[in-house]
């Protein structure tokens, strides 16, 4: 769209209805211009393969089906296509001048009540995720399905859609995607769909190939008087003709994506008691890791749209990475038995930073002592607690109490066959020995993976952390040299032991723990 009709459209004056506001918001395919009550959307005149817009008609035409088929899950959002026209003061939406574009005009919903937004400000409750789970479902049930849907469901196509993603994320390797990643990806994709082709039949001739949403994640969900599940792919049957198990995959993903596990398995729960769809459980992960792959790929095409803001370019590159190596961890996470890894280091070496991230990646269940240290003493999380060195709440006693409540959480995870990261200093071997001897009783996997930097990084971040406010860390500079006094050296004999550098970059020592951990 040209610059001028952007500016046009940033008046007021442009719009039907009175607006004290607008705001432009881009997507790599749209341009969303929010008023006080509505939005109006405008499809880019781009080409991207899997869909084009190049031409007037091609828009409006993506327009009415964009409308219709978004009116399934929300008639009373999608208003209906509007035309752009000139004037003698620019473009408007309310002028008898020549169409130059077209627009989905829609009622806007409250952005405090997006669910991508609840979750980041955990105000998402068990009821609401059990009230979108059981949407789905019925969405599902009346979703049509002919014949010609039925074929979209093929391994032909499904294959034919990897493929593409494939092409299309070529440029970004090294950028966002690693190759070893891409090649183990590559590798797993294959491998499933050979081995699986008869789970793919089944689901064609039990009728779960429909006439979906696939579109279906966090951004896209509002939970206002109601759920409200907007935006579906109209572009491209090929996206939207798929399995029911792939569209709910991709909620249960974003869920992942978003820290929100035990959400993710609420829904999957919730979706299975309301679809009674037993078969689900075989394909989640293939559409889980098909959906992670193709977010990441959507997000590095948004990195070659310059027309993007430069700051929403570089959250673009990172979310892509995320990604991507929540794609790989998929298929990781399915290689490691039952295990008890322990994270270890003194105050500031990044102990909490990395075991998160490989908790994130590999669907791990984490406990960090500074949080179960808060809930013992009732306080809250973020509340900084200024005792001295092995006082008050890190005494001996506060401390061993504090060990057997994880060492508590630890047996509990491992006895229902999860592995589980211990997020804590550990730093005197019978703190250590405590879960080594747990290790052995379940007879299941036992690691110990050191953090180590140097002091003056240690104190940067120990600094930083104290003004931020937000960790449930206490601890501080003053203290540091009391605990590395303090700290037992761990050796061979209490088990396997990696020992990092938490100066390197994140994914590099996440890789070194995928090594470790014989996933790779």
């Amino acid at each position: 769209m040209e610059q001028q009709y952007i500016k046009d459209l940033l008046k007021p004056s442009a719009y039907p209805e009175v607006t004290r506001t607008v705001t432009l918001v881009q997507t790599h395919v749209s341009l969303l211009f929010l008023t006080d009550n509505h939005v109006y959307k405008i499809k880019k005149p781009v080409d991207l393969g899997f869909l084009n817009f190049t031409t007037v008609d091609r828009r409006r035409f993506y327009c009415e089906e964009e409308v219709r088929l978004n009116r399934r899950l929300c008639p009373d959002i999608y208003l209906g296509v509007v035309q752009l026209r000139e004037s003698g003061e620019g473009v408007t939406f309310h002028t008898d001048g020549r169409i130059v574009d077209y627009a989905v005009r829609m009622r806007r919903l409250p952005e405090e009540r997006m669910l991508d937004r609840l979750l980041r400000e955990n105000l998402v409750k068990e009821a609401a995720v059990k009230e979108i789970a059981r949407t789905i479902a019925e969405f599902h049930k009346r979703a049509e399905r002919s014949d010609e849907i039925d074929r979209y469901g093929g391994l032909q196509t499904i294959a034919a859609n990897w493929e593409e993603n494939l092409r299309q994320i070529a440029d970004s390797v090294g950028i966002t995607i690693e190759r070893k990643d891409l090649e183990l990806i590559q590798d797993w994709v294959n491998d499933f769909m050979e081995r699986e082709a008869p789970l793919f039949a089944r689901r064609i001739s039990g009728g779960f190939i429909r006439d979906c949403d696939g579109d279906i994640h966090a951004g896209n969900i509002c939970l206002a008087d109601k759920v409200y599940i907007f935006d579906c792919i109209e572009f491209n049957k090929r996206f939207r003709y798929i399995d029911t198990a792939a569209d709910i995959a991709f909620l249960v993903m974003d869920l992942d994506y978003h820290n929100n596990m035990a959400y993710a398995e609420i829904l999957v729960r919730e979706y299975l008691s309301a679809s009674n769809d037993t078969g689900l459980t075989g394909l989640l992960d293939f559409y889980k890791i098909y959906r992670a792959f193709v977010r990441g790929k959507v997000e590095s095409i948004r990195l070659h749209d310059r027309e993007i803001p430069a700051q929403d370019r570089a959250a673009a590159k990172e979310s892509a990475k995320r990604h991507f190596r929540l794609a790989t961890g998929y298929i990781l996470r399915r290689k490691l038995a039952p295990s008890l890894i322990i994270f270890s280091g003194l105050m500031g070496t990044g102990k909490s930073t990395i075991s998160s991230r490989l908790a994130f990646e590999l669907g791990l269940d984490i406990v960090r002592s500074d949080v179960i240290r808060k809930k013992i003493a009732e306080t809250a999380e973020t509340v900084q607690s200024f005792f001295e060195f092995g006082e008050g709440i890190y005494s001996d006693d506060f401390t061993l109490t504090t060990y057997e409540k994880l060492l508590s959480a630890g047996e509990t995870a491992l006895a229902s066959g999860r592995s589980i990261i211990i997020d804590a200093s550990c730093s005197r071997k019978c703190h250590r020995e405590l879960f080594r001897t747990l290790s052995q009783k379940l007879a299941v996997g036992f690691y110990i993976i050191q953090t180590d930097c140097s002091d003056d990084l240690a104190r940067t971040r120990l600094t930083r952390r104290l003004q931020n406010g937000t960790d449930p860390s206490d601890g501080r500079w003053e203290l540091f040299y009391r605990q590395k006094a303090r700290f037992e050296r761990i050796d061979e004999s209490e088990g396997g032991l990696l020992l990092l550098d938490s100066s390197l970059p994140i994914e590099e020592n996440i890789d070194l723990i995928h090594h470790f951990l014989g996933l790779r």
